[in-house]
């Protein structure tokens, strides 16, 4: 499973640290889960990012083999 959240704030012109500000958690938690770094999440903070980004969590995860 990847996430796909750093190519979202690319195509949004957003960065890691005005998410982590958005979703009121530190930077190194944000850019640990960014970059794939993790690995769990907690179904609060999926919320916040789906709401902050306008996206589902389908549109977040990736499912790799």
């Amino acid at each position: 499973m990847k996430v796909r959240i750093k190519k979202i704030l690319e195509e949004k012109g957003r960065s890691i640290y005005w998410l982590a500000i958005q979703c009121n958690v530190t930077y190194k938690s944000m850019f640990n889960l960014v970059n794939n770094k993790t690995s769990s999440v907690k179904f609060m903070l999926l919320e916040r990012i789906c709401n902050v980004l306008e996206v589902t969590p389908n549109d977040i995860f990736d499912f790799e083999n």
